[in-house]
């Protein structure tokens, strides 16, 4: 925070361009419980675990609703997308219920959650010196749908985790630019903090794979909302010194920008009815990406995707589609794709079938007469 105010207000274009072009939130601390503890303990007392938990004694990072559990359960019933949605999926009754075993800090975040159209997140923690992407939620083996076949020469291993997010190369690609950029964090050859390198050397890893674990913020935050959160392990200290914070200061200060400037990278625009009045809540689908996102209340939209050409499209209820091809480039700063939708006459359609009771109306045979009783019919319809 101090870094981008003195820098902003002498001038560094980098700095001044992030802030005026970006909506920036920071949240000094999730868990303030936690960290009075672990200043109290310091770095020689603490440990791996303390400061690791509310007073109430909640996990807050897996306190979050399981949806990735629910979605997967659907999607073994064949019910996705046309009957349970693969984004914004809701928040079981259950879990909002006042007796529910939720920390007041998960409500806040979830409240916080809703209330601002987050595209790109990141909570940083501590004990481990990598970068972690969804799906933390490993999947059942009864429930893994069979994989597709890889190249021989793809980069992943001989066994690729099968819970991998419609996003996973975009999550790489967020996790590898933040990863890269760090000082340390790809010197690997010593191991890991607590156990072998689980990043190949690379920094990153995908949750299941490394600590499965379920009601995490990142997967909550992927199928509730359209952000892409990742988790950013800083070292294996969790309490450094005060005079060692200068240096994690400089290992992380490139990190951290060159993540935030990921977030203008794929297609943004606006979807708005042919009067120019803005539609909110309207899916945008990318073809090839099994995971949509919806409109803001101002009818604008972010899509963070790689470099590539993409088949987009728009649909909104009670408009008809609109379909465009959008092309992302390397360079930083996001593709306007912009929809403009038509009027549907398919919400005045299912009006007329709910009076009728859902049934398929009689066809009218040309040259026929009506009975009295399909003219007495017809009429009340009309």
């Amino acid at each position: 925070m101090q870094f981008l105010c003195k820098e902003y207000q002498d001038g560094n274009p980098r700095v001044r361009s992030l802030v005026t072009e970006t909506r920036i939130h920071l949240v000094p601390s999730l868990n303030p419980d936690g960290y009075e503890l672990a200043r109290e303990a310091g770095s020689e007392l603490g440990n791996w675990a303390l400061g690791h938990w509310t007073e109430e004694g909640y996990d807050l990072f897996e306190n979050f609703p399981d949806l990735a559990s629910a979605l997967w359960a659907a999607e073994e019933r064949r019910l996705v997308p046309h009957k349970f949605p693969n984004h914004h999926i809701p928040i079981p009754e259950h879990y909002l219920s006042e007796d529910a075993t939720v920390a007041v800090e998960t409500r806040a975040v979830m409240a916080w959650m809703d209330k601002n159209p987050f595209v790109l997140g990141a909570n940083l923690q501590g004990g481990e010196k990598l970068v972690s992407y969804p799906f933390d939620t490993s999947r059942p083996i009864s429930e893994m749908p069979a994989a597709a076949p890889r190249p021989p020469d793809d980069y992943e291993d001989d066994n690729p985790e099968l819970q991998e997010t419609p996003d996973h190369a975009i999550f790489r690609w967020l996790a590898i630019s933040y990863a890269s950029a760090h000082l340390t964090m790809t010197e690997t050859f010593r191991g890991g903090c607590h156990t072998q390198d689980m990043t190949n050397a690379m920094g990153i890893v995908q949750g299941a794979k490394w600590h499965p674990r379920v009601g995490s913020m990142n997967d909550f935050s992927y199928l509730h909302t359209n952000c892409l959160e990742l988790s950013i392990y800083l070292g294996c200290d969790k309490f450094p010194h005060e005079s060692e914070l200068q240096q994690e200061w400089e290992n992380n200060k490139e990190s951290l920008l060159t993540f935030m400037e990921q977030v203008h990278r794929g297609i943004k625009g606006l979807v708005t009815d042919q009067q120019g009045e803005p539609i909110a809540n309207a899916t945008i689908i990318v073809g090839g990406i099994n995971h949509n996102i919806k409109t803001a209340s101002g009818g604008d939209y972010w899509r963070i995707l790689n470099p590539g050409e993409y088949r987009v499209s728009a649909r909104a209820e009670g408009y008809n589609p609109s379909v465009k091809t959008c092309s992302v480039f390397y360079d930083i700063g996001a593709t306007q794709c912009n929809f403009v939708l038509s009027r549907s006459n398919w919400k005045r359609i299912r009006e007329i079938m709910a009076m009728n009771g859902n049934r398929p109306i009689r066809r009218i045979v040309p040259g026929r007469p009506m009975t009295p009783r399909e003219r007495m019919r017809l009429r009340m319809r009309l």
